[in-house]
């Protein structure tokens, strides 16, 4: 089992990456949320992987962190229906604070917005993972060691639920606080980033 790979960033688009290591260069298949932390073409990138065996081929997924690893591998395990591009999918429109929120609050609405994904797959994906990701089960607390969400996630869904209040949609407010995260840093305020956000 490869869990991580660890190389030069040879390329990269929103979705697949090239990571050179040994005189290998490996495909690996990553979600929006991913691409948005690749570091520079040429420099040093780790990412965590998962790879999916069939019969006609071999295909490795990878993440910026262990948490979205597990969500993933989560979601192609326990879901009726979603396979790995689906939940590629789903992980490339939501961030992991936000898709753990919906599950565990039953938001249907926001997850069926999802490209891809109807209201009976948001229902299952509500109904399949919402005890294990709700509580001390969460993915997120699992990877802190802690039951519950780290600082930064709270604020990430702090400043997502602001905008949502102000009328952007939960996707759309989601991927501006993304933006704002990664241009502010991990540490900034709710404030900073939903300043950031609507600037």
């Amino acid at each position: 089992m490869i869990t991580s790979i660890q190389g030069t960033l040879s390329s990269a688009t929103p979705l697949h990456a090239i990571v050179e290591l040994n005189g290998f260069g490996y495909e690996v298949n990553i979600p929006v949320t991913t691409a948005e932390k690749l570091p520079a073409t040429g420099a040093t990138v780790k990412l965590h992987t998962l790879v999916i065996y069939r019969e006609d081929a071999q295909t490795l997924y990878g993440f910026a962190t262990p948490a979205e690893r597990d969500f993933f591998r989560l979601m192609i395990e326990n879901v009726t229906g979603v396979g790995p591009k689906l939940a590629l999918t789903i992980m490339s429109r939501l961030s992991l604070p936000l898709l753990e929120s919906a599950i565990r609050l039953g938001d249907i609405g926001s997850l069926a917005k999802c490209p891809g994904i109807g209201k009976k797959t948001a229902e299952r994906l509500v109904v399949e993972l919402k005890s294990k990701v709700g509580g001390q089960s969460s993915l997120a607390g699992e990877a802190s060691g802690a039951g519950v969400d780290t600082p930064g996630e709270s604020r990430h869904r702090d400043a997502v639920a602001a905008l949502t209040a102000l009328g952007y949609r939960a996707a759309d407010a989601d991927q501006a606080v993304r933006r704002a995260t990664l241009a502010l840093g991990a540490d900034a305020s709710t404030e900073a980033l939903i300043k950031k956000a609507l600037a």
